[in-house]
């Protein structure tokens, strides 16, 4: 490990990586002093606060300690029900959710693509229209399709929009027999669990309701879509009991339990200013990132505190980079040549770089674990409860404020449309007022949008991270362009840079964002939508679901008095994603 120190400008200084490895010690000894690893295992809710209500909620949110447990007992009727989805001739497994319910299949999906002989699996979560019409059309046809509903609440608004959706182009071609293509993941209790019986799903799994979303991906939520793929989820289990059985030991000044050693060097390190967690992997574990973003965003950010996870960045030089990075390289094997000796310059120029090496990509089963454990631990050092989400609901609430009223009104504006700060053709820019935001949408005086730009990210400071927040669909042309600009941003103002899709992120760092310390500049990115698709049953489409998700995220961004901008990219999405990218060239 070593450590650049504030404006050392690349250069290690021997001082401050003695300094920092020392406080990673600190927090281990604590660790020890105060049995956290033990009271952990105890189920003590009291590691993490004296509160009663918090306690209250962490003791119904520690069951990730036991889910490889649950799972490997069922695994013989899991796999038999993965044999029966075969022989019923599904060629595809499409899991509808969004969160902790989505994000582990999705990085097991990119991880490790088609098996031969088993079905392909799918994940949707985003209610972008285009990205609704990809689906259907990857979907077909769709009786042979089978569609995991996927939600831990059954009330969450993605999932039950897409099962609405898919429910009825299945019900169009197999009439009253269309619920054998749907089963249900989701807590005992839940409105979901009722319409599958109901809609007589094909299976509904009960996962423990003592599992919280982003901790769930031991659990039925991501080792069932593990095996209708046709992973070896044994293996990848076995694995992760290998790890738990690391996570008990205690640590020793030679090594011991790797997860608590990683949680302590977040928490450590965060409180010495590293609180940009850099995720670096191989290409093919890229997806991870992903998963970790929502993990440690939602789990830390909150109290005006936070770690944040950047996953998306390419991996550059020294000097790119500010003095608040913490680097965790992820990876099989060696990393390749190229990334090793980026890594090995940050690492020369003094920076944190800590390394973790995976055998296969089922080392994953592994690997969740500890970053599971890590995050508790690291929760337990910032003194936080890692276990809740309190301003997750706000965006969630002001997007239902919004489509109560287009019900009412059938416009998701109270008082017409709000006039753009700067406009040059497709492009149109809106903004909060102030440099910290004063939390109200304005007409200040007019601007070039390359000004507006321009003057929203001068705000940047020592510390500061821009996030690209982009409602768009998302595609490897568009993930390109994101990146890109991201890129750019950081070269130019030396801060963190971030980009995940809406809604998705609402329900990743959209915690962070607006619990965590004030240090974020948001940039939204809308386009109009060229498809729609209705949502059987409600008066509002996919289209004015994704509109009153972005606009519900920007009021509450500005109810928390954060820097935010919204630009709108019309109908040319590319071609405003390209003119955003020259602006923040220059």
């Amino acid at each position: 490990m070593s450590q650049r120190t504030q404006g050392s400008g690349g250069e290690a200084d021997a001082t401050g990586l003695e300094a920092k490895s020392a406080m990673i010690e600190d927090a281990l000894a604590r660790l020890a002093d105060e049995r956290i690893i033990e009271r952990i295992w105890e189920r003590d809710a009291s590691v993490w606060t004296k509160e009663e209500s918090g306690q209250k909620i962490i003791k119904n949110a520690l069951g990730w300690l036991k889910s490889v447990e649950f799972v490997s007992d069922r695994l013989s009727d899991l796999q038999a029900f993965a044999d029966e989805v075969r022989a019923a001739d599904f060629k595809r497994v499409m899991v509808l959710g969004m969160g902790g319910s989505s994000l582990c299949p999705e990085v097991l999906r990119q991880t490790f693509g088609k098996r031969k002989d088993d079905p392909e699996l799918l994940v949707l979560d985003s209610t972008d229209p285009e990205t609704i019409a990809d689906f259907t059309l990857r979907a077909a046809p769709v009786e042979h399709t089978l569609f995991v509903v996927a939600s831990k609440s059954g009330s969450t608004i993605e999932p039950l929009s897409f099962y609405k959706y898919f429910y009825e182009a299945v019900r169009a071609v197999k009439g009253e027999r269309a619920g054998e293509n749907f089963i249900a993941i989701t807590d005992p209790g839940t409105l979901m669990e009722r319409t599958a019986s109901e809609m007589n799903f094909r299976r509904t799994f009960l996962n423990p309701p003592d599992i919280g979303g982003r901790y769930s991906a031991l659990s039925l939520f991501g080792m069932l879509p593990a095996i209708l793929m046709g992973l070896d989820a044994g293996e990848m289990l076995r694995r992760a009991e290998d790890m738990i059985a690391e996570c008990r030991e205690p640590v020793t000044s030679v090594g011991g339990n790797p997860a608590a050693r990683l949680g302590c060097a977040m928490g450590a390190l965060w409180k010495a200013g590293l609180d940009k967690l850099t995720v670096v992997t191989d290409r093919n574990l890229a997806s991870l990132g992903l998963w970790i973003e929502q993990l440690v965003a939602e789990s830390t950010g909150k109290r005006e505190r936070g770690i944040l996870p950047v996953a998306s960045e390419t991996l550059g030089a020294p000097d790119v980079y500010g003095d608040d990075r913490l680097f965790v390289s992820i990876h099989t094997a060696a990393p390749d040549e190229d990334t090793e000796r980026k890594l090995e310059a940050l690492q020369e120029a003094g920076f944190v770089v800590l390394r973790r090496t995976l055998r296969d990509p089922l080392d994953l089963g592994a690997e969740f674990f500890a970053w599971e454990m890590a995050t508790a631990v690291a929760g337990w050092f910032m003194e936080i409860n890692p276990f809740d989400q309190p301003n997750v609901q706000e965006s969630k609430d002001r997007t239902n404020e919004l489509l109560d009223q287009y019900k009412e009104s059938k416009s998701l504006y109270a008082s017409g449309s709000p006039e753009p700060f700067a406009r040059e053709g497709e492009m149109a820019v809106f903004k909060t007022e102030g440099d910290k935001g004063k939390g109200a949408a304005t007409t200040q005086t007019k601007t070039s949008v390359a000004a507006a730009i321009s003057e929203h990210l001068s705000s940047a400071r020592d510390g500061d991270y821009v996030a690209l927040l982009a409602y768009l669909q998302e595609t490897p042309a568009h993930d390109e362009l994101l990146r890109e600009i991201g890129d750019r941003i950081r070269a130019s103002y030396r801060v963190a840079t971030t980009f995940g899709y809406g809604p998705r992120y609402l329900h990743s760092t959209g915690q962070l964002h607006k619990g965590g310390a004030n240090n974020g500049i948001f940039i939204l990115v809308t386009d109009e939508d060229e498809t729609d698709a209705a949502i059987p049953g409600e008066p509002y489409s996919f289209s004015i679901l994704k509109q009153a998700q972005s606009l519900g995220d920007f009021a509450s961004l500005a109810a928390h008095e954060r820097r935010a901008l919204r630009i709108h990219l019309g109908r040319e999405t590319r071609s405003g994603l390209l003119n955003l990218l020259d602006i923040v060239k220059q």
